[in-house]
């Protein structure tokens, strides 16, 4: 995994831990660890970090795809960089249809019988990345493969995932994200252990 994208997150503050006072997920979940990956843009040296990630993954997966699609709002500015890079065409997904106009999810040209690569810049539990997904397929498209900043690789997600026929693919994984905070000193090895107890156990984790 990208341990050059695991600084890079932490260096811009887009990966923190909050351990006293956690986080609670629009899914209920509570969390020590916070991911705000929309502002990388607002770092251009860093931002370049991630998308130059993208562009290796791709590399090395040998992922195949006529169109590159980002799940709105997170995922647009990264897919549309990295689209822009690889000069193929883009397209984002709404989370929800418009209430006026043609009432589409997928706003920028037609996916029908094109392989389409989805862009997300985090996984939680995965159900807005395939809700996406599901939209884009709704549309004629083959989707096989969703690629993501990064995922807190919870067991739900990876179920959820292998259910819809979908490879998820990360630049950074966690580990690499708790190795690099606790070499920053953003972390303790206390804390560590702390962030690994809820990931195992997300829904069920409580702060002592």
């Amino acid at each position: 995994m990208n341990n050059s994208v695991a600084w890079t997150l932490l260096e811009v503050g887009a990966v923190g831990f909050n351990l006293k006072k956690p986080t609670t997920f629009k899914s209920g979940i509570v969390s020590p660890v916070y991911v705000d990956n929309r502002i990388l843009p607002f770092h251009p040296h860093q931002w370049h970090v991630v998308i130059d990630g993208f562009k290796t993954t791709l590399e090395q997966k040998e992922l195949r795809f006529d169109v590159i699609a980002g799940v709105a709002v997170g995922g647009v500015p990264h897919s549309s960089a990295l689209a822009y890079e690889l000069r193929v065409p883009s397209v984002f997904v709404r989370q929800e249809s418009k209430e006026h106009g043609k009432g589409k999810r997928v706003e920028g040209g037609d996916v029908n019988k094109k392989r389409v690569l989805l862009i997300e810049d985090m996984v939680t539990t995965g159900g807005s990345s395939l809700d996406a997904v599901w939209a884009l397929r709704a549309e004629g498209a083959v989707v096989e493969d969703v690629c993501a900043i990064i995922s807190y690789e919870f067991p739900e997600a990876r179920e959820a995932f292998q259910s819809a026929n979908v490879r998820l693919h990360t630049l950074t994984a966690f580990d690499s994200i708790l190795l690099s905070a606790d070499i920053m000193g953003k972390l303790t090895a206390d804390d560590v252990n702390v962030v690994r107890s809820w990931m195992l156990n997300p829904r069920g984790w409580k702060p002592k």
